[in-house]
């Protein structure tokens, strides 16, 4: 399995016809992939779908029994090499090293607010800024992180990043979260903020263009990301508490003007509202992560994907833009080059993702620390090693989501 010869998914696609991911579902019923016998002695279910067909009578096996049949095979053969056989790390190209390791002078702040006290809970933020911290730091980025930030601590992560970005060069900001636009100036608004006064612009809310002029100030190359545009309710709270001043109170984030060197991305149009989505990332989030893990092309080729993506699946309701002074082309991969990504590594990367939507709710411990050994070089590998803490009885990394799968997306 995961051979340069022919992957795992390829083989089942071949001998089958079908994928992989509906193997497992039709065949494992989406159960652990290993053979342990579950609670009170009961067979697992790989072990009585065996038996179910050992068991059968002896007439002529029909096409479905035999295409049953070596789908389980299949399965149980993938569970032994990932449990049993020893694990064998993949070839990791030099280009891919150099993905893990910081590159000097690329310095990212991550913020994902969610929890908030004053209105509804968002779905998405924190998984959106938990796999957009897993990408960045494969880009080579030294990445500042907060999930659930109350004024407090939103200032001291900017303040953490404002040091780290002295001489850098490039600096990114991604923001998932509520935001405000009062009298055209934008505000990110941290979970503890009620904003039940004028006065609470100044008091609870983090001003963007303070944020936005020390990093053009500090940084060669400036890249904004904005998933900020949400429906918010305490945008109606804060207009009624300005009374005839509401007016002032805009829907969404309002444009921003930048600086050479500086690009500034929204999940929507100035003045509308973006979605919060139904699965683990909303929309643009979603489609932005999945361009940034697999595309080679530079960072306006990537936005014009993610502007298509995301009118795609909001059927034109939702449009992404920009705003770009960019003076160069400005490529993720490493020294600021296109990524190279061979034909191997698309495929296990492929790979890693259909089996980890198999087995990321498994008990065993064995299974999900070869998978995170086996897999280091995806993005999956992460997530495997939380679900592992979590077995082991530790707690996840805040921000770290297992209950659904993460926007990366490889075509094999």
């Amino acid at each position: 399995m995961g051979s340069e010869g022919t992957s795992l998914t390829e083989a089942v696609r071949h001998a089958a016809g079908i994928s992989l991911t509906k193997a497992v579902k039709d065949a494992a019923g989406r159960g652990p992939l290993v053979p342990d016998d579950g609670p009170a002695g009961e067979p697992s279910r790989a072990r009585a779908v065996v038996g179910a067909l050992t068991q059968a009578p002896r007439a002529a096996p029909s096409k479905f029994a035999v295409l049953t049949l070596l789908l389980t095979l299949v399965l149980l053969l993938a569970s032994f090499a990932l449990v049993v056989l020893p694990v064998a790390r993949a070839p990791v190209s030099e280009a891919e090293l150099a993905n893990r390791a910081p590159t000097p002078g690329r310095v990212a702040l991550v913020i994902g607010n969610a929890a908030y006290r004053y209105s509804a809970r968002l779905e998405n933020p924190r998984n959106d800024a938990t796999d957009m911290s897993i990408v960045l730091r494969r880009k080579g980025f030294r990445v500042v992180e907060g999930f659930d930030l109350a004024k407090a601590a939103f200032d001291a992560k900017i303040r953490e990043f404002t040091e780290a970005l002295r001489g850098a060069e490039v600096g990114l900001l991604f923001y998932a979260g509520h935001g405000i636009q009062v009298s055209g100036q934008n505000y990110l608004v941290p979970i503890d903020a009620k904003l039940t006064t004028a006065a609470a612009l100044d008091m609870e809310m983090v001003r963007l263009d303070l944020l936005h002029r020390t990093m053009e100030r500090e940084a060669r190359t400036s890249i904004l990301f904005f998933d900020a545009c949400r429906d918010n309710p305490l945008a109606r709270t804060l207009a009624r508490s300005m009374g005839s001043q509401s007016p002032e109170v805009g829907q969404g984030l309002a444009a921003i003007e930048s600086g050479a060197g500086t690009l500034i991305s929204f999940s929507t149009q100035p003045g509308n509202v973006a979605l919060d989505g139904k699965g683990r990332n909303s929309p643009y989030s979603g489609a932005l992560i999945r361009q940034l893990s697999t595309s080679t092309e530079d960072l306006n080729w990537i936005l014009i994907a993610v502007r298509n993506d995301v009118m795609r699946q909001t059927e034109q309701r939702q449009v992404p833009w920009e705003h770009s002074a960019l003076t160069r082309r400005f490529y993720f991969g490493p020294g600021g080059q296109p990524a190279a990504f061979s034909r191997v590594a698309q495929l296990r990367a492929s790979e890693a993702q259909t089996l980890w939507s198999a087995i990321k709710d498994t008990s065993s411990l064995a299974l999900v620390d070869a998978f995170a050994a086996r897999y280091s070089e995806t993005v999956f590998a992460e997530l495997a090693r939380a679900r592992a803490l979590q077995l082991r009885g530790g707690t996840a990394r805040p921000g770290i989501a297992l209950e659904a799968e993460p926007a990366f997306a490889f075509e094999p």
